[in-house]
C-alpha cells in the first residue's frame, strides 16, 4: 500500500500579501478549482492508495473545499488537524501525517502542499523501488530554497533558513542542489524510529529534522535521486500565476 502525505497547515503569510482575503496556498485558484495546487497534486497521484492531508490554518475552509471540489478523491482522503500550526514548525505536520498512515502501508511519499510539478517526474518517484530524494532545476537562494548537499563522505544533508536570509555550509561538499521537497520512504518503521528519537526541540522544528534523520545515514548511491523537470514552489501569488499559465498552456496543447 502506498500513502501520500501532503502538509498544508502553514499560515501562508507571504502568499496572502497579494490576496483580497486570507487563503491557503493549496486552495487558491484562478477560474476553476481544478487549477488549485491541491487538486493538481492529487490528480497526479491517482494510483496512490491513500492520501493523508494535514491542515491547520483555515482548517474549516480546507475541509469544505475537499467536500465541494475534491469529491472524486474523497474516499481516499484522511484529513488530519495540526493544532500547533502557529507555534510549532512544519515537522509537526509531518509527524501528524505519519501517525495517520494506515496499517499495512509499506511506502510513503511526502509532498509539501505548495508545490507544482510535472506528472512525468512524479511517476518516476511513484514507480521507484528505492528511497527517493528529489531536486529541482531552480536557482539556489536563501530566500526560498531548501538546500540539499552531499558531503565528502557521500552523505546527504539538508539546509533551510526559516528567516529566508542566509545559508551556511560549514564543511567541504561534493555537490549542492535545490531540493524539490518530494521524498519517498520505503521503511515506515524507520520513520517511526526517527520520530521517536527526536528531541522536543526537534519535534517542534522543520520537517527537515525528520528528513535528515531518515536520509542522513544513507549515502547518495543508496537512494534514487530524481530531478523534477518542471517544478515551482508557490510562495507568492505571482508564483501561482506562472503555474496557472503552464496549466492552461498544457490544456491548450492537448
Amino acid at each position: 500500500m502506498k500513502t501520500l502525505i501532503i502538509t498544508v497547515a502553514g499560515t501562508a503569510t507571504r502568499f496572502n500579501r497579494d490576496t483580497s482575503r486570507d487563503t491557503l496556498k493549496c486552495l487558491y485558484f484562478q477560474e476553476n478549482p481544478q487549477y488549485s495546487l491541491l487538486y493538481q497534486i492529487l490528480d497526479k497521484a491517482r494510483d496512490i492508495d491513500k492520501y493523508v492531508i494535514v491542515g491547520g490554518y483555515l482548517f474549516e475552509e480546507l475541509s469544505v473545499f475537499i467536500d465541494d471540489y475534491l469529491r472524486e478523491f474523497k474516499d481516499k482522503i484522511e484529513l488530519v488537524y495540526n493544532a500547533h500550526y502557529k507555534d510549532y514548525g512544519s515537522g509537526y505536520s509531518l509527524i501528524k501525517g505519519i501517525a495517520a498512515v494506515p496499517s499495512g502501508c509499506d511506502e510513503i511519499i511526502f509532498v509539501e502542499g505548495d508545490l507544482f510539478y510535472d506528472e512525468y517526474s512524479f511517476r518516476k518517484v511513484f514507480s521507484s523501488c528505492h528511497n527517493v530524494i528529489t531536486a529541482s532545476r531552480e536557482f539556489i537562494t536563501s530566500q526560498k530554497a531548501v538546500v540539499l548537499y552531499v558531503d565528502m563522505a557521500g552523505h546527504i544533508h539538508y539546509l533551510y533558513d526559516t528567516n529566508h536570509l542566509s545559508l551556511n555550509i560549514s564543511e567541504p561538499f561534493q555537490a549542492i542542489y535545490n531540493s524539490a521537497q518530494i521524498w519517498k520512504f520505503l521503511s515506515v518503521e524507520k520513520l517511526y524510529s526517527v520520530i521517536g528519537n527526536l528531541t522536543p526541540a526537534q519535534a517542534c522544528g522543520t520537517n527537515l529534522e525528520i528528513i535528515q534523520g531518515y536520509f542522513g545515514d544513507l549515502l547518495l548511491d543508496e537512494v534514487e535521486f530524481i530531478p523534477i523537470e518542471t517544478w515551482y514552489n508557490c510562495n507568492t501569488v505571482f508564483d501561482y500565476n506562472t503555474v496557472y499559465s503552464l496549466i492552461k498552456q498544457h490544456e491548450n496543447n492537448q
